[in-house]
């Protein structure tokens, strides 16, 4: 199963020569399962759909910006349940559609249950990023108990390793009285290579003082050994060489082996 997700900046910069670096990378990367973050869906314009074409099923999320900004989830495979959880915790969320979305993807070997997270982007929202993130984490744990299957949670999480709500997935931190383990697919695969998703190599950057690099992310739940329950085979960044990038983030492909 390769899984990737990818910050599409939604139709910023010279959007016509993006779509077509989007079209051509997509394609080879022949991902099963896509997060996106940042597409534009409006009653004229399907971001997702001009960039994938055909062959895939896709959710999007209801909370969109002005512009028609937010999140949609596409995979090869048949998608069952949807569930779309309001992460607006406190006042200072307001001018930004932070969401996610949790998918039941039916592929052939079992359900999985991907969370497509989007929590809030200001450096100064830590506070906020930690209650969005308890929240969908108690979601999903609840969903797995009623409807068991793996979980992936992919997406940019606007926060890099060192952050408490990145360091609560991967079992390192305790939030509201919760602790759970999920591996992160880079960390697993690159051990001692930092992860930078987020960075001023990319001629689509425009933050060059933002302090966080590795921003992107996707992990998976462990089972009861503390170990995923889809193994680990390999994460790669994406879209990030030379004349093939077509955002301002780079992105992230996981490969993960099948079990029942």
């Amino acid at each position: 199963m390769r899984l990737a997700t990818q910050n599409v900046w939604g139709v910023r910069g010279d959007w016509p020569a993006r779509l077509a670096l989007f079209q051509k990378g997509f394609q080879l990367l022949e991902a099963d399962v896509l997060t996106m973050q940042e597409t534009i869906l409006t009653p004229d314009f399907d971001q997702v759909e001009a960039m994938l074409g055909p062959g895939y099923h896709v959710a999007h999320s209801s909370e969109r910006e002005y512009d028609g900004s937010g999140i949609s989830t596409a995979s090869r495979w048949p998608i069952g349940d949807v569930l779309e959880l309001d992460l607006n915790v406190t006042d200072r969320t307001g001018d930004f559609a932070c969401t996610a979305l949790v998918t039941e993807v039916l592929a052939p070997f079992g359900r999985v249950w991907v969370a497509n997270h989007f929590p809030d982007y200001q450096v100064d929202h830590e506070r906020e990023r930690c209650a969005q993130t308890v929240l969908v984490a108690r979601k999903l744990e609840e969903l797995v108990a009623d409807a068991p299957g793996h979980v992936v949670v992919a997406g940019d999480l606007d926060a890099d390793d060192a952050a408490d709500s990145v360091r609560f997935w991967t079992g390192r931190h305790v939030l509201d009285d919760l602790s759970v383990c999920y591996r992160s697919a880079w960390q697993v695969t690159h051990p001692y290579e930092p992860l930078e998703t987020f960075e001023p190599g990319n001629p689509w950057f425009v933050d060059g003082d933002w302090p966080y690099r590795g921003i992107d992310h996707i992990l998976v739940r462990c089972g009861p050994e503390g170990r995923p329950t889809l193994p680990i085979l390999s994460c790669t960044r994406t879209l990030d060489q030379p004349g093939s990038i077509p955002s301002d983030h780079y992105g992230l492909a996981a490969d993960l082996e099948e079990r029942q």
